[in-house]
């Protein structure tokens, strides 16, 4: 494809330069489309420079652009279209123009976005500050309403009168009503049969006797396994009230016994000297002495020689 040819056109073809590239175009049978391919450029665009409608072209300099590659795609002098479009249409002092097709148009719906959120800042900030101002009056109607307490009178006491002056002291007085013994009370009918003293019940009264008597001791009766000694070697038995642990060791550390009693099972201990008793709870274990109930362990570790006292 060459536009030499002497009975094709020339980039001198026609009324100007945009004319000029139809001609060859269509002298060589190619659509704008496949221009279009070849240059990279809108097939709009090329359409604008054939009619030479340079108003929907962007700025002069990409104009100028499209052109030269319009001819190179034509196979024709780049440099020789290039020359013809700046004779047919002369450059003049304006600047740059806008791309075509850039609208710069504000979206009418941000710009009543951007009014509704001013106002709803604004009237919180008010709202906040008439909440503070009414709060603050609040406070000082209040405080302006509280009346101070008087001034307590002063208190002279002996005290105040200085760590050198006597203290002066009262006659004592007598014991309250309530702090007194009260007078027995006696039931009506029966002061003259009792002559007036203490009328007994029960066993205290058919027994004189008996309000100065001693308990009756208890022996040791075996409710279970007895350990230890024979009843003639040995003066103490340790009988369990309820189940308990039970260690019987010597002053060297030596253990003589140590076992877990049930409940009703003894102790004889040995007349060995320096024996100590150790117990999980004293109040579980029962002391006899000759036979005779004495009481409950007094410690949870304690010198047998101590039980007898």
């Amino acid at each position: 494809m060459s536009s030499e040819r002497e009975d094709g056109p020339s980039l001198d073809s026609g009324r100007n330069i945009g004319e000029a590239l139809r001609l060859i175009r269509e002298f060589h049978g190619l659509g704008v489309d496949a221009i279009a391919d070849i240059t990279r450029v809108r097939a709009s665009y090329l359409i604008a420079i054939e009619e030479m409608r340079l108003a929907v072209l962007p700025s002069r300099p990409f104009t100028i652009g499209y052109v030269r590659a319009y001819a190179q795609a034509l196979q024709c002098d780049p440099d020789a279209a290039v020359a013809r479009f700046r004779r047919d249409v002369p450059e003049d002092d304006q600047g740059l123009r806008a791309p075509v097709g850039v609208r710069r148009e504000r979206d009418p719906r941000m710009t009543l976005f951007m009014i509704a959120g001013a106002v709803v800042v604004i009237g919180v900030g008010l709202w906040n500050i008439s909440r503070h101002a009414i709060a603050d009056q609040a406070s000082r109607a209040e405080s302006s309403q509280i009346v101070p307490p008087p001034p307590r009178p002063a208190v002279h006491t002996a005290a105040a009168a200085g760590p050198s002056a006597p203290l002066p002291l009262g006659a004592p007085l007598p014991a309250p009503q309530e702090s007194t013994t009260p007078t027995p009370y006696v039931t009506p009918g029966l002061e003259a049969e009792t002559g007036g003293g203490p009328v007994l019940s029960g066993a205290a009264a058919e027994d004189p006797a008996a309000e100065g008597a001693s308990p009756t001791p208890v022996p040791f009766v075996a409710d279970g396994a007895v350990y230890g000694a024979a009843a003639a070697q040995s003066t103490i038995t340790l009988q369990a009230a309820r189940p308990g642990t039970l260690v019987i060791h010597g002053a060297d550390g030596t253990v003589y016994f140590a076992k877990e009693l049930a409940k009703g099972e003894a102790y004889r201990v040995p007349e060995v000297a320096g024996l100590s008793v150790d117990v999980s709870d004293p109040l579980a274990f029962n002391v006899f002495v000759g036979g005779m109930l004495k009481g409950a362990l007094p410690a949870a570790q304690a010198p047998i020689s101590r039980l007898t006292e």
